[in-house]
């Protein structure tokens, strides 16, 4: 399709805000009650720390597969969004068991599953909603934000109930969101970006993955999700360790998502101002710091508190930069594939990586040393970013 002809697609095209915004606030939703809590629940089952670890580390372990997966089956048809509806409803069918008090088995059979569906739809959706904004991918945070919000209300709010409920619970506060998910992808389908786009080739994708530069970017999105690992599985257990209590656990929470809240909101004039490398490395280098300061001063609430607010650098900016360089390496329909290989590769196989790290050194200096190498990777990260990747 011409750009004049792309260009008069763009004005016709309405974007569907509202619900795609509120996919990002429900799904968001589950991961804000996972995430935080999910360590606390199976440590109420007796479970103990590093087979928490290990039982957590089946979250990356599936994203290694799910999302290549589901990006390849949903590529292959002209219907690929049916992909995004059936993994949504999988996602919830697999997590539903755990309303009853399973063995351990149950209760990792129950988690692969629910894992495996909920990272196979991520990078779809991802894939549809940057095909909502052709060319105008700077906009993406005033969407993402809404997964932020989603993810704050639910880490604060849980925090609270959880001091007064016991953790047994959590299962069943995560559910109504997961069938929200369900609902809503029934509602959506992909934008004038995929339509309009002439169909991707297999040849095409082998362009893009010859790039040294393109595989740089992958190594380096590789290198911040294993350097994140330990503050995703471990984090509010960590706290707890130091005598914090839930609801303080959940505001840390809250905080740190608030301030990406407000960078999500703010950085699309940022964006068209400044190179991604450059915020890439700003969130590189800022991640040095906050990983040290959990290392090193965690019995000290307000360097917690200022290690959680450089999430704004860490992760949103280092994030919304991060998907207009991968929108530029993958355009139109290339973008399913692209997601599908992030997410694979440098979440999936580098979540395995980090929780095995994680796994390994949590017991030296209860979680110190794993914090310590979450700053080392951050370092090596930025080294690299100096390297591959491109100047504007």
């Amino acid at each position: 399709m011409s750009s004049d002809a792309l260009a008069a697609s763009q004005q016709e095209h309405r974007l569907p805000y509202a619900r795609l915004a509120a996919f990002y606030f429900a799904y968001f939703a589950v991961i804000g009650g996972y995430t935080p809590y999910f360590s606390v629940f199976l440590h109420s089952r007796g479970i103990d720390a590093r087979s928490i670890g290990l039982i957590l580390s089946l979250w990356y372990g599936t994203r290694v597969f799910a999302p290549g997966l589901w990006s390849w089956l949903a590529g292959r048809g002209a219907r690929g969004v049916r992909w995004l509806r059936a993994g949504a409803l999988l996602m919830t069918l697999g997590f539903a068991p755990l309303l009853w008090p399973l063995p351990h088995a149950g209760i990792v059979l129950s988690l692969v599953v629910f894992a495996f569906f909920a990272n196979a739809i991520a990078p779809q959706f991802e894939a549809i909603v940057l095909s909502h904004l052709p060319g105008r991918s700077e906009r993406y945070g005033r969407l993402r934000v809404w997964g932020s919000i989603g993810f704050i209300a639910i880490a604060l709010g849980y925090g609270l109930l959880l001091d007064r409920l016991d953790a047994h619970w959590l299962p069943a506060l995560m559910l109504p969101w997961m069938l929200l998910v369900c609902v809503l992808g029934f509602s959506l389908d992909y934008g004038p970006g995929h339509h309009a786009a002439p169909a991707a080739s297999m040849g095409d994708l082998r362009v893009a993955l010859r790039s040294r530069e393109v595989w740089g970017f992958f190594v380096l999105m590789l290198l911040m999700q294993m350097a994140f690992s330990p503050y995703h599985m471990l984090y509010s257990l960590y706290l707890h360790q130091h005598d914090y209590s839930s609801s303080a656990v959940g505001g840390l929470w809250a905080a740190g998502v608030g301030i990406e809240i407000l960078t999500f909101f703010s950085i699309a004039p940022v964006l068209l101002r400044h190179a991604p490398r450059t915020l890439m490395l700003a969130g590189l280098g800022s991640g040095v710091l906050r990983w040290l300061a959990m290392a090193l001063l965690p019995q000290y609430g307000w360097v917690m508190l200022l290690a959680q607010l450089t999430h704004a650098l860490s992760f949103a900016a280092f994030y919304a930069a991060a998907m207009r360089l991968l929108a530029r390496y993958f355009p139109g329909r290339l973008m399913g594939y692209g997601q599908g290989i992030n997410s694979s590769f440098a979440s999936g196989f580098g979540g395995v990586l980090g929780a095995l790290v994680t796994s390994s050194l949590w017991p030296l200096g209860d979680g110190r040393a794993a914090f310590l190498a979450s700053g080392a990777l951050c370092l090596a990260g930025a080294l690299l970013a100096l390297r591959v990747l491109p100047r504007t």
